[in-house]
C-alpha cells in the first residue's frame, strides 16, 4: 500500500486533503529531470538567471492571497503573517536577481601567475528538506541563492503542508521557469535517506530539529555531500538595568509570539537583571494576556493554533514539568476547551537549570523568565544552552550592548534593541547545536558553489 500524507487544519482538526506519496519511479524521474535541467541552467548567464528569479517574484505577488490562505489553513499561521511571508519571499528573489551577479563575479587575486582568480561555479542538484513553520520562506530563502548560483533544486517538504509544497512548484512553473529547475517530491520522512544517498544529489539544505538534522548530516557526510543545517534554537533576550522598558517588553512579546511562537529564531528565554526583573515580568504578563488567540483567518487574532495537536500537547507537558520542578506560572499554561490545537500565551518565571523551560526549546507561545544577578551573570545564562541561533540585548547604552552582542554572546544572530529575524541582506545561521553554514546574503549564495581557483601562466 502506498504511503499517504495528510493535511489537517489545526484550527478545526478537519482533514483538508490526503495525498499519495510519490513512488520510486516518479522520484527517479524527477532526479533525472533535475540533472538535465542543471546541465542547461548552469550555462545561462547571471543576467538570464536573474530574469527568471524576477519572474518568480512577480508570480508570488500575483498569487499572494491564495498562497497565504493555503498556509493559514494547513499550519495555522495568522493570515496577516502568511501574507507577509509571501511578500518576503518575493523581495528576496528580487534581491538575488539584483545582487547575485556581484556576489558571483570572479575575484581577481594577485599572485606570481600571469592571471589568477577565484570562480564560483554551481554544484548541481540541491535537495531541500524543509519544515512546516514557514511553509514558503524556508524554501524560498534557500532556493533563491541556490538557483541564482546555477543549481537546480528538489524539495522534500514537511508532510502536513503538502498543499503548500505543491503550490510552490506551481508558482515556479507558472512563472515560466525552465522545466526541472525546481520540483516538489511528496515523501514521508522514512524515505529521505535514500534520496540523500542518490548520486545525482550534490548537496543538502536542511531546516528543522537538531535531532533530525544530526541524522541528515550523518547520511550526507557518509556520502561526502555538502550540507547547510539550520536547526533548533532557544534564543535568549537580555534586559539590562538601563533598557528602554517599553521597547524591551513590546519587542520581547512580539518576538515570542511571532508565528504563534513556532520559530527556531523566536525569543524564548528572557533574562532580566535583578534590578528590573519585577517590572519586566509584570509588564510582559500584561501584554501577553492582551494578545488574542483564535481563528487564524481573523486578522484581529495575533496567535493562531499550533500546527498539530501532538506538538501542542508536547509543549504543555514541558510547561507542566517545569512547574513541577519549581517554575511559577504567571499566565496561560492550560489547554483550551473546544476544537483545534490552540495554546494560550504563557509566562513562566523562577525558571532554573534542570527544567524543560530552561534546558529545552519551547516551540510555542511560552516565555521563560530567568533572573540574572547582573550583566555578567546574564551573559552566562544566555550562553548556558546547547543552542546558539539568536540572541538579543536591550540597553540604552548602545556601545556597551554592541560589545556584548559582538564579542560575548554565543549565537549566529545577535540583535541590540530589536527582535531577532532574518533579512536577505544579512547572513543567517547558528552556532553550537543550532547548526552550521549560512543562508542569505553573499555568504548564503556561496554555500552551494564550487569555490574554484583558476591559475594561468
Amino acid at each position: 500500500m502506498a504511503d499517504t500524507l495528510q493535511s489537517i487544519n489545526p484550527a478545526t482538526g478537519k482533514v483538508l486533503a490526503t495525498y499519495n506519496a510519490d513512488d520510486d519511479k516518479k522520484v527517479e524521474k524527477a532526479v533525472k529531470q533535475a540533472q538535465k535541467a542543471f546541465g542547461e541552467w548552469r550555462g545561462q548567464s547571471l543576467a538570464q538567471r536573474g530574469k527568471v528569479l524576477k519572474a518568480i517574484a512577480a508570480q508570488l505577488r500575483k498569487d499572494k492571497q491564495k498562497l497565504a490562505e493555503l498556509a493559514t489553513h494547513e499550519m495555522g499561521k495568522p493570515i496577516a503573517q502568511s501574507i507577509a511571508e509571501v511578500e518576503k519571499c518575493a523581495a528576496t528573489f528580487d534581491y538575488y536577481a539584483k545582487e547575485g551577479p556581484k556576489f558571483l563575479a570572479d575575484e581577481i587575486k594577485e599572485t606570481d601567475a600571469k592571471k589568477s582568480y577565484v570562480s564560483f561555479q554551481p554544484l548541481g542538484v540541491v535537495l531541500a528538506i524543509m519544515p512546516w513553520n514557514f511553509p514558503y520562506w524556508q524554501v524560498f530563502r534557500a532556493m533563491g541563492p541556490a538557483l541564482m548560483a546555477g543549481n537546480t533544486m528538489l524539495l522534500k517538504h514537511a508532510s502536513n503542508i503538502s498543499g503548500c509544497a505543491l503550490a510552490i512548484e506551481k508558482v515556479i512553473k507558472d512563472a515560466g521557469a525552465p522545466k526541472g529547475l525546481f520540483q516538489t517530491l511528496l515523501l514521508p520522512s522514512s524515505r529521505v535517506e535514500t534520496l540523500i544517498k542518490n548520486p545525482a544529489v550534490s548537496a543538502i539544505t536542511f531546516t528543522g530539529s537538531t535531532v533530525a538534522g544530526s541524522k541528515v548530516a550523518a547520511v550526507a557526510a557518509a556520502h561526502i555531500k555538502k550540507q547547510v543545517l539550520e536547526l533548533g534554537g532557544s534564543d535568549a533576550y537580555i534586559i539590562l538595568e538601563d533598557a528602554d522598558m517599553d521597547l524591551a517588553v513590546k519587542t520581547s512579546v512580539d518576538g515570542r509570539l511571532v508565528n504563534s511562537g513556532q520559530s527556531c529564531v523566536a525569543a524564548k528565554r528572557f533574562i532580566p537583571v535583578k534590578a528590573v526583573r519585577k517590572e519586566f515580568e509584570s509588564r510582559m504578563v500584561e501584554l501577553m494576556q492582551q494578545a488574542s488567540f483564535g481563528d487564524p483567518m481573523d486578522k484581529n487574532n495575533k496567535i493562531g493554533p499550533m500546527a498539530r495537536t501532538d506538538l501542542r500537547d508536547q509543549l504543555h507537558a514541558q510547561v507542566r514539568e517545569s512547574i513541577k520542578k519549581g517554575a511559577k506560572l504567571l499566565c496561560g499554561g492550560y489547554i483550551p476547551e473546544g476544537e483545534g490545537a490552540f495554546y494560550p500565551p504563557t509566562v513562566l518565571t523562577n525558571v532554573k537549570k534542570g527544567m524543560p523551560a530552561y534546558d529545552e526549546e519551547l516551540f510555542g507561545p511560552v516565555a521563560a523568565i530567568i533572573e540574572a544577578k547582573d550583566e555578567t551573570d546574564a551573559i552566562r545564562l544566555a550562553n548556558d544552552s546547547i543552542y546558539g541561533l539568536g540572541a538579543g540585548i536591550f540597553s540604552k547604552n548602545r556601545a556597551r550592548a554592541e560589545k556584548l552582542a559582538a564579542k560575548e554572546l554565543q549565537a549566529g544572530n545577535c540583535f541590540v534593541n530589536a527582535f531577532v529575524h532574518s533579512d536577505a541582506r544579512l547572513p543567517f545561521g547558528g552556532a553550537k547545536q543550532s547548526g552550521y553554514g549560512r543562508e542569505l546574503s553573499e555568504f548564503g549564495i556561496r554555500e552551494f558553489v564550487n569555490i574554484k581557483t583558476v591559475f594561468i601562466n
